[in-house]
């Protein structure tokens, strides 16, 4: 038997997944989205339950179900990430700056921002109207 090494701390400009705590279920999987830090207040005041959200490299990151990209068309200021990994674009030094750290946990087992709720709230704050694929434009 081969022994477990502990996993090596995170470096400048490397990708790794927001990891949720252990007590929170997310059997299906789950995606991330982000904002720049200014915006992430402005959504927490607007969303009535919010799921985990994590603080990393100047963006506040929601966890979202698998797929929450899909039929929505999140607006320019968000970023979407398939299974939650993120990147430290800035190649900082300082491996404790680039940990991402939980700054919200949600009451009960659900790690989960609804997507559809969150999407109204960052378009709310971008100042755009939802829009929906195959919309219309005005």
């Amino acid at each position: 038997m081969i022994p477990s090494t502990p996993a090596a701390p995170p470096r400048p400009g490397c990708r790794q997944r927001l990891e949720l705590p252990p007590t929170l279920s997310a059997d299906a999987g789950y995606d991330a989205i982000a904002l720049p830090e200014r915006h992430g207040r402005r959504v927490m005041e607007l969303l009535p339950r919010a799921g985990c959200v994590y603080s990393a490299v100047g963006r506040w990151w929601w966890i979202v179900p698998p797929r929450s990209d899909c039929g929505l068309n999140w607006p320019a200021i968000a970023l979407y990430s398939v299974g939650a990994v993120v990147t430290d674009a800035r190649g900082r030094s300082d491996p404790a700056a680039e940990t991402p750290r939980l700054i919200h946990r949600p009451d009960g087992t659900v790690p989960y921002t609804h997507p559809l709720v969150l999407h109204i709230a960052v378009c709310a704050v971008a100042g755009i109207s939802p829009a929906w694929p195959g919309q219309a434009g005005p």
